[in-house]
């Protein structure tokens, strides 16, 4: 149930009070090259983007991306939570902080945490990964939490071709 917490992070969903935030993480440099630019140049785009993209995936699939704030103090440090895509079967996690708090572990703990509640509390069954076969972070990522390249994939009519990553279960031998 949220909000999910781990010893340093809460996860929570998103408000229009986070229009700042989403604002500084869409104009990362990192974001553009690996995610893509979203054309949010302003506050008001910003609330526009947490409404279209963050509360309606809430609604609509019962998850969705989500704020993820240091314990300790509140400060918004990225995103992190399931993503519905139409040109996929499963959600796929996804995540994304900003450039200051990359390297330090928060990342990993989030999408550890988010795949407990997928699998625990909302039931899901299977989740997937993806990301561009350059960004070798994510990559990184997505294997230690257990996922192993299974091909490339185009996504919601992307022209780039994306690595999918699934659970490391589905190919491992019979017994």
């Amino acid at each position: 149930m949220l909000p999910i917490k781990t010893s340093r992070l809460i996860l929570r969903e998103a408000t229009h009070d986070d229009a700042a935030f989403i604002l500084e993480l869409l104009n990362q440099p990192d974001w553009i090259e690996y995610i893509g630019d979203r054309n949010i140049g302003d506050l008001a785009s910003a609330a526009v983007y947490i409404n279209e993209r963050l509360i309606s995936a809430y609604h609509a699939n019962g998850f969705g991306l989500y704020m993820v704030d240091l314990a300790k103090t509140g400060a918004t440090i990225g995103l992190c939570g399931l993503v519905k895509r139409q040109s996929l079967p499963d959600p796929d996690i996804g995540f994304a902080f900003l450039k200051e708090w990359q390297g330090k572990g928060f990342a990993r703990e989030a999408a550890e945490a988010t795949l407990e509640y997928a699998y625990h509390e909302l039931g899901l069954e299977r989740v997937v990964g993806f990301t561009l076969p350059e960004n070798n972070r994510s990559i990184r990522l997505l294997e230690s939490l257990g996922m192993v390249f299974d091909r490339t994939v185009f996504v919601d009519g992307d022209r780039e071709a994306c690595n999918l990553y699934v659970p490391a279960r589905e190919h491992e031998p019979a017994a």
